[in-house]
């Protein structure tokens, strides 16, 4: 399920983008200002973000430019400001797009849609990250040039954790999204056994893990170095 984060002050104008976009396959999450949406982005896992400028705290390109720092994730701009330097500048500190309004929530979709799918596009090539090299199209692994086996709830948990490198995922999201079965119950430990038995083929030492790192209460993250 795609997570979506929605950052615009006008209540319902970001009712009114939710309801344009939902379907069984996205979820959605709304802050009104900055500061709820750095609370969001530290806690949650994203698949985009839709982001409006004039925010009641800031700047909306203040937190563009500091979401690119971290995130690869895509970013849709939201605003009023249909200056042409406006739109360079957006595109300069990382927007995927840039909308101005008014504009048209069928046009957003739209343009929603083509982000998603690029993002996924984007990430079926292999991963390089220090000594790992990861190919989730080819369900292929390997840890310093040694292959590894990973079942398939393993390379959801991974693949989930390199998305959102960086960022701590909640075990709530981690669960929801590793066990899309329907299942209606999922035994609470399933997930530390799944990362547990990930540490054991992916670090040096799995007791003092150096990439799959344990957020006491919140989740887990993949550390970037």
């Amino acid at each position: 399920m795609n997570q979506i984060l929605i950052v615009e002050d006008d209540a319902s104008l970001s009712k009114g983008i939710v309801l344009a976009l939902k379907d069984d396959n996205c979820a959605f999450t709304q802050a009104y200002d900055i500061a709820a949406a750095k609370d969001y982005l530290k806690t949650g896992s994203f698949d985009l973000v839709i982001l409006d400028v004039n925010l009641p705290d800031g700047n909306g390109l203040d937190l563009l430019a500091e979401i690119r720092r971290t995130l690869a994730l895509p970013v849709i701009v939201l605003t009023a400001n249909d200056m042409e330097t406006d739109i360079v500048t957006g595109f300069e500190l990382g927007a995927d797009d840039y909308i101005t309004k008014p504009f048209s929530l069928m046009v957003l979709r739209a343009r929603v849609g083509v982000q998603l799918r690029k993002s996924r596009q984007q990430f079926s090539d292999t991963v390089q990250i220090d000594k790992f090299s990861f190919s989730f199209e080819k369900m292929e692994f390997s840890n310093d040039g040694k292959q590894v086996e990973l079942s398939k709830t393993e390379q959801k948990l991974l693949r989930i954790l390199i998305e959102n490198r960086g960022n701590t995922v909640p075990r709530a999201d981690l669960v929801d999204r590793i066990w899309t079965d329907g299942a209606d119950y999922v035994d609470e430990n399933a997930l530390s056994v799944t990362v547990k038995r990930l540490r054991d083929k992916l670090e040096d030492v799995p007791s003092a893990p150096q990439y799959i790192k344990t957020v006491y209460g919140i989740g887990y993250t993949w550390v970037v170095k």
